[in-house]
């Protein structure tokens, strides 16, 4: 029993070194199967009881098993956002799903633009890698 959580120890390693390794700025959000990818920049979040802006900030993008989904944790401790519906436009850009006014996320291979707001909260980014 031992020996198999040692083999499944050493995969484990080696399957976690192999993904941080193949994660680098060529990477593109909209053409991998999996992407993790830190945009820096300008970040703010506001809502009733908080107003966090800085222009050194970073989002860590993460796309989600289903593949059209991705997860946007902000440092500076504004909340994350999870689960957002991306759809791709073009070659290389994702967009998201039912941007309209104040919806509005774009992410490509160097840039992050969000505009966010959802029940009195607003998210903004404006990001590069």
């Amino acid at each position: 029993m031992k020996n198999v959580f040692k083999i499944l120890g050493v995969f484990i390693l080696l399957f976690t070194a192999f993904s941080l390794t193949s994660c680098n700025n060529d990477d593109d959000p909209a053409d991998n199967d999996f992407f993790a990818g830190t945009y820096k920049g300008s970040i703010s979040y506001k809502d009733n009881d908080n107003d966090i802006a800085t222009d050194n900030g970073e989002v860590f993008v993460t796309k989600i098993a289903s593949g059209t989904k991705y997860n946007f944790k902000f440092s500076n401790g504004i909340p994350d956002l999870n689960g957002l519906e991306f759809q791709k436009q073009g070659d290389n850009t994702l967009v998201m799903v039912n941007s309209n006014a104040l919806v509005y996320v774009r992410i490509d291979n160097n840039e992050l633009k969000m505009l966010y707001t959802a029940d009195g909260k607003t998210w903004r980014a404006n990001c590069t890698r």
